[in-house]
């Protein structure tokens, strides 16, 4: 990856709706070679894909909630069913696996308390192999991008 690649990628993930010709000519190149570039990008799996990006609050989504899982065995089998079923569930839109205190980290976003109250208790603490869940609520959010620091 050279320094025109870093440069393609920090104006097209700033301005996805640019055209190819408006992003070479961002960038310095002609259409051919930044078309090239985007599609040897795309194949090294560094675009990963694009999306629209919506707002949770503008449909109704406006509880964000963190929780903290622990499993209650850490084989393969438990691990890869728990992540498997979190992939599965459209109001965890994040999942991390962590170090520490904690097994898991999910983003979950929901329209109220009483939402999220339910989907604990009917789905969260029924996923394979929780042990515990300690859930934390956002009050807002300060920061929220999918701008990598390139």
């Amino acid at each position: 990856m050279d320094d025109f690649d870093r440069k393609l990628l920090r104006v097209h993930q700033a301005e996805p709706e640019l055209s190819v010709h408006e992003l070479a000519e961002r960038v310095g190149l002609s259409h051919t070679p930044c078309w090239r570039r985007l599609k040897k990008l795309e194949a090294d799996g560094v675009i990963k894909g694009r999306a629209v990006i919506l707002d949770p609050a503008a449909l109704g989504l406006s509880i964000t909630v963190f929780a903290h899982i622990k499993v209650k065995q850490h084989d393969e089998d438990t691990l890869e069913v728990f992540e498997r079923s979190a992939r599965a569930r459209p109001e965890i839109v994040e999942c991390f696996s962590m170090s520490g205190d904690s097994d898991f980290l999910l983003r979950i976003v929901t329209g109220s308390v009483s939402d999220y109250e339910q989907f604990l208790t009917r789905t969260l603490l029924h996923l394979p192999g929780v042990g515990s869940v300690n859930s934390s609520f956002a009050l807002k959010c300060v920061k929220n991008t999918t701008m990598l620091p390139i």
